[in-house]
């Protein structure tokens, strides 16, 4: 399967500037077979060591900072070979790094010392490692973060290439015609049952088996659930687990704001922050804070008591929430259900991969109004709405409008219905989420013509 990312480790390992690479992601997410794949697309040999199946491995990390010295040691042990007067054919791979802290920590020396070693590395749990103030090479290595496959990935893996090709092609916004827009809805359905993680995609593509699909995603829900029990402090795990059970729930509701009695009766905020930071840190869960203004930096208008709770993938959504993936074929029912919170779970995913800032979202009271994410474009803050029914009357939307005015350079609603510009407001079809910058770029060029 085709992953974009692999784009983003080509310009490393041409960089002159290339630094240690961390490769950051959520466990079965792809982090592996994406390194060993690029290894072997654009390397001579892979030098593949891995902390968790090997923990022999870290003493040679314990008594010294000398590279050529750990990796002589690691080679021994390991049956791998680097070639001293060709260190730039081999990708030395560092798998569950976060499982040696001092391999973390020797990263520093990798960098001043050696840097025509290519080193690139990996784990399930990275960011709890990287949350740690223990000595971490901070300024030395290179970050990638590996998420969920988009839905562009999905198609290319479905043997979809010409729809793809499609929608790269616009150049204008106006209508998609039926042949496109029709399959386009129809599989936009299907990944809302497979989500975007490859195993599952896998078993749909291949070999067309949702019981398989089911499976897998409960398979890779228990092993999270697992990873709970490796917080340092023992009495957080089931609290962990309370919190992650609820997301369903609390997305269920009208309101999708984060409220701790959903999580257990009588529970505050002081007694589950931590471990609410932990699924955080882990990159399980996004964390969508009220924004009391469009103003710039968006960080800086952040309401730090009130926000959303999103899951990092929309399949493992649909799967924690138990619901059916029978549901594919009854019209709209996947978009609508829980309160559309399948459809804003997809959306939040492609816009984190587009825009550098997480998004936000805006609400006004008496009466209610709700702008499901504000998003950061350049020098912009724009707001987006996310619908699941045809019935898109943007209430909320205008009332943002009313109040921010020239604020305002253009309102986004993500919908069922087609691709068009009214004005200042631009609907996207849900299946298109991949494409938003690009679409809001063609949007606002098109208002000044």
């Amino acid at each position: 399967m085709e992953r974009l990312i692999m784009q983003e480790l080509l310009k490393w390992k041409n960089s002159r500037h290339r630094k240690p690479l961390i490769l950051k992601g959520v466990r079965q997410v792809g982090k592996t077979w994406l390194l060993k794949e690029f290894a072997r697309r654009y390397y001579e040999n892979i030098a593949y060591f891995n902390f968790d199946e090997h923990p022999e491995y870290k003493q040679f990390f314990e008594n010294t900072k000398d590279v050529e010295r750990i990796l002589q040691n690691l080679m021994m042990a390991g049956g791998q070979t680097i070639k001293p007067n060709k260190p730039e054919a081999t990708l030395i791979v560092f798998d569950e790094i976060q499982e040696c802290p001092n391999a973390l920590n020797t990263l520093k020396y990798f960098c001043e010392n050696t840097s025509h070693y290519h080193v690139a590395c990996a784990g399930s749990l990275l960011g709890i490692a990287l949350s740690k103030p223990a000595s971490f090479p901070v300024g030395k290595v290179d970050f990638l973060e590996i998420r969920p496959m988009t839905f562009t990935e999905f198609l290319m893996a479905n043997g979809d290439g010409n729809l793809v090709s499609y929608m790269g092609s616009i150049d204008r916004i106006e209508p998609i015609p039926d042949a496109f827009f029709n399959p386009l809805y129809e599989k936009l359905k299907m990944y809302f049952v497979t989500g975007g993680m490859p195993e599952a995609v896998r078993s749909w593509t291949e070999e067309r088996d949702v019981e398989l699909v089911q499976q897998v995603l409960s398979n890779i829900l228990g092993a999270y659930e697992r990873d709970f029990a490796k917080h340092p402090d023992p009495k957080d795990f089931p609290k962990i687990s309370l919190i992650w059970k609820s997301i369903p729930s609390q997305l269920a509701r009208e309101n999708k704001k984060f409220i701790y009695k959903v999580v257990k009766e009588g529970a505050r905020a002081r007694e589950y922050e931590d471990a609410l930071q932990w699924l955080c840190d882990a990159n399980l869960t996004y964390k969508i804070y009220r924004s009391s203004a469009p103003g710039l930096p968006i960080s800086a208008y952040d309401d730090l008591s009130a926000f959303k709770l999103y899951l990092v993938d929309v399949g493992l959504l649909r799967r924690l929430s138990l619901l059916a993936p029978s549901a594919f074929g009854e019209g709209n029912r996947l978009f609508v259900e829980f309160k559309g919170a399948l459809s804003e779970n997809y959306v939040l995913q492609a816009l984190r991969n587009q825009f550098e800032a997480m998004p936000r979202y805006w609400t006004m009271d008496n009466p209610r109004y709700e702008v499901d994410f504000l998003i950061q474009r350049e020098n912009d803050i724009m707001p987006v709405e996310v619908k699941s029914e045809t019935n898109v009357e943007s209430r909320s939307l205008k009332k943002f409008k009313e109040k921010y005015g020239d604020k305002v350079k253009l309102r986004v609603r993500f919908s069922l219905n087609n691709l068009r510009l009214d004005d200042d407001l631009l609907n996207i079809p849900l299946f298109m989420a991949d494409y938003a910058d690009k679409l809001i770029g063609m949007a606002l060029k098109q208002q000044k013509t």
